[in-house]
């Protein structure tokens, strides 16, 4: 692994992020991925910061609650098959590191893994999150992206590490 700043790749990282990456947490021994294909890297606080979007109704939104942390895993290569797979089935179910052919590496700075081939990490601990508030939301992105009422909470994450897989 080799440490870059975290501005070396962010346009990059963006761009693959909207095809999708992967978001992990873990707690009390229990580790999730999901596929996210929003979110930001950006500078809040003093900080660098990568900003992600979980809903309620995710089993990663319980482990993200209770772990205060997250990795993201941008894949540098192709990896759709285990996206896919991870962005539609639930942790709760099913063991979606052993179904998507996934292998796990411990994180450099928290205790979240990373997904092992993807290229691109950032460990991030939380320093606010935020559920959305809908009567804030314009009305258009409200139809959009929330008919069934599971609005995100927004995760501000430090990012206390960024590297690339050699």
């Amino acid at each position: 692994m080799r440490e870059v700043p975290y501005t070396e790749y962010a346009t990059k990282a963006i761009e693959i992020l909207s095809k999708g990456a992967f978001l992990t947490t873990a707690h009390g021994g229990k580790t999730n991925t999901m596929t996210i294909a929003w979110g930001n890297i950006g500078f809040m606080w003093g900080k660098p910061v990568f900003t992600v979007m979980v809903r309620p109704s995710r089993y990663t939104y319980q482990l993200i609650e209770q772990s205060g942390e997250f990795t993201v895993s941008i894949p540098l290569q192709d990896m759709q098959q285990a996206l896919a797979l991870c962005g539609t089935k639930s942790g709760r179910d099913l063991d979606k590191f052993a179904a998507a052919g996934l292998t796990l590496l411990p994180g450099q700075k928290v205790a979240t893994p990373i997904i092992a081939g993807c290229g691109l990490h950032y460990e991030c601990k939380i320093v606010y999150k935020h559920p959305l508030d809908p009567a804030a939301l314009d009305p258009a992105y409200k139809a959009k992206c929330y008919a069934s009422g599971d609005f995100h909470t927004l995760y501000f994450g430090e990012i206390v590490a960024c590297y690339r897989e050699e």
